[in-house]
């Protein structure tokens, strides 16, 4: 649709540009009824709800009125002379309105109309935001001994009766704690209390309740992007990264389950009164899935774990005289969903990071892995229902799977594996390729 409109209004002015230069008129009624039918047209496109009307058609929107206003005063205003025609000015007059067309209409073409995955719960979903503060960690990313805050987000059953298990998520390198929404939704009308992380300073960006934003940290990012090249770290640098990753995130999640028991105890208000603290399961993707294994093997509270496309960093240890990783000899015994894209698999039995996870490791025999051919990193986030053309620049490259089919089937898989492993309800027998 957005595509489709960028056309027609650039046909449109290309029309008007070339009836100016045949006729050698630079104001004529015809462009002018043009502009205003071409608002009009619009106008009802938003009000018949052929498109949704969001903040990223403000700009757009905004032109076209300009533009049909503008023709509307030139229409009731009396000419009284006529200006000399220059062809010149209607082209290059063309190509400046045709490049502030495109632009206004960057954010639509970045953020395109699109459709929510179905939701088959029968709770309707209610959300609720919370900071919580630390008192016990000092921000490191910052000088000036603030304590460490922690933004999250709940997806719970709105109107139920009685207590549900609380599902813990935690977000990619950049990501944000809504990166997989349509998720937490499922879950959330299928009777469970889904609460997400924003790690600040790991996360894009995150808000607090009183406003204050907080964006990634250069220096993190620059880590991570380092981290994904040959040569800038040696394999000793790169493991203790990727610890010192594991620490702040398995902290954060770990502050944020404790808060949460306590809260649940007290039960002050319709989110945390919803929560069954005896069920706990934790998920997250890429550097969170990592994150979601590691604090699993610290707490004793932890009855299931999904990871999506995230290597076990948790999981392995560095020999500095062979300088090599190698996985850690100890039998992982809680329920795990390993859910991989090809970016992924195609480095289980490659890349010495993914040495953990590998099929063929025996500590995680008891693990279920499923692979979803044709998907990319991203794929299995939301991403690429709100932005395709971010998605494919971030993850370098268009996925050969329908997004739809991807992420629903995922949310289908984690719901199925969190009702056998904390609910005991059903069997659990996925496919090994998707």
């Amino acid at each position: 649709m957005e595509i489709l409109i960028l056309v027609v209004t650039l046909a449109f002015e290309l029309a008007i540009a070339v009836y100016s230069i045949a006729t050698k008129q630079s104001r004529s009624k015809i462009k002018c009824w043009t502009r205003i039918v071409i608002f009009i047209g619009f106008m009802m496109l938003i009000f018949g709800k052929v498109v949704v009307w969001d903040f990223t058609w403000g700009l757009f929107t905004g032109l076209l009125f300009i533009l049909a206003f503008k023709e509307m005063v030139t229409l009731l205003r009396k000419q009284t002379h006529s200006s000399r025609y220059k062809a010149f000015s209607t082209i290059w007059k063309f190509l400046l309105l045709a490049l502030i067309e495109v632009v206004t209409l960057v954010p639509v073409l970045l953020f395109p109309q699109h459709r929510l995955p179905q939701v088959t719960g029968p709770y309707a979903v209610a959300t609720a935001t919370y900071s919580y503060v630390d008192k016990n960690r000092i921000e490191e990313f910052t000088d000036q001994d603030d304590n460490r805050f922690v933004n999250v987000e709940f997806w719970y059953p709105e109107q139920a009766d009685g207590s549900y298990p609380l599902l813990v998520f935690s977000h990619g390198a950049f990501g944000i704690k809504t990166s997989n929404t349509s998720t937490f939704t499922e879950l959330a009308s299928h009777g469970y209390v889904v609460v997400s992380i924003d790690h600040p300073y790991h996360s894009f960006y995150t808000v607090s309740e009183d406003g204050k934003v907080v964006t990634a940290n250069p220096e993190y990012m620059q880590e991570v992007s380092n981290s994904n090249k040959e040569g800038v770290y040696s394999l000793g640098e790169y493991f203790e990264l990727t610890q010192k990753w594991m620490k702040l995130r398995t902290d954060d999640m770990d502050f944020v389950i404790n808060t949460i028991q306590e809260q649940a105890v007290q039960k002050k208000d319709s989110v945390y009164e919803r929560i069954d603290t005896r069920k706990i399961g934790v998920f997250g993707h890429s550097m969170g899935g990592a994150a979601s294994v590691a604090l699993s093997r610290e707490r004793d509270d932890i009855d299931a774990v999904v990871n999506i496309d995230a290597p076990f960093f948790s999981e392995l240890v560095y020999d500095k005289v062979t300088n090599e990783l190698t996985a850690k000899r100890e039998a992982y015994t809680i329920p795990l969903l390993n859910v991989y894209s090809d970016d992924v698999w195609i480095q289980l039995d490659s890349i010495s990071t993914y040495i953990a996870n590998r099929i063929s490791n025996e500590n995680f025999k008891g693990a279920y892995n499923v692979h979803f051919k044709g998907a990319k990193h991203l794929s299995l986030t939301d991403l690429p229902l709100f932005s395709p053309i971010l998605a494919y620049l971030l993850q370098g490259g268009k996925a050969d799977i329908d997004k739809y089919y991807a992420i629903e089937t995922q949310n289908e898989l984690i719901l199925r594996f969190f009702d056998y492993a904390l609910k005991n309800q059903g069997q659990f027998a996925p496919k090994a390729t998707y």
